[in-house]
């Protein structure tokens, strides 16, 4: 079993930022992808950034490039979120997860494993 832990979300002004993390515990990550998604009310989830266990592949959703910067750090089981230039369109419940596998995947049903997910609110 993996546990995942999101923290680091909040109230924050457009154009704020924050940093998300996602803690793992139990087995360790592994070789496998993680992934960052969010779910805004009555939306779907939607996959915004995913890395690969080496940090080497990485994927961002359009709507995120060049303002969300994923990270890893293997030796802390952690991965991490950063957010800059943040949209009251960013407000949703962010949730880190493991991939089934070494690729970074876009939909939920490639990943097996999820945190409870964090809350990320941003006022206009």
């Amino acid at each position: 079993q993996v546990q995942l832990v999101e923290s680091g979300g909040g109230l924050v002004q457009t154009g704020g930022s924050l940093r998300l993390s996602c803690a793992a515990s139990g087995r360790t990550l592994g070789s496998y992808a993680m992934g960052w998604f969010r779910q805004a009310p009555g939306k779907e989830r939607e996959c915004i950034s995913g890395i690969t266990w080496s940090g080497l592949g990485i994927y961002y959703a359009n709507f995120v490039k060049g303002r969300f910067t994923i990270s890893r750090d293997n030796a802390k089981n952690t991965i991490y979120l950063q957010m800059n230039s943040l949209k009251p369109e960013d407000t949703a419940v962010y949730y880190c997860a493991r991939s089934k596998g070494p690729r970074v995947g876009v939909r939920v049903d490639e990943y097996d494993y999820w945190g409870q997910g964090t809350q990320v609110t941003v006022s206009s």
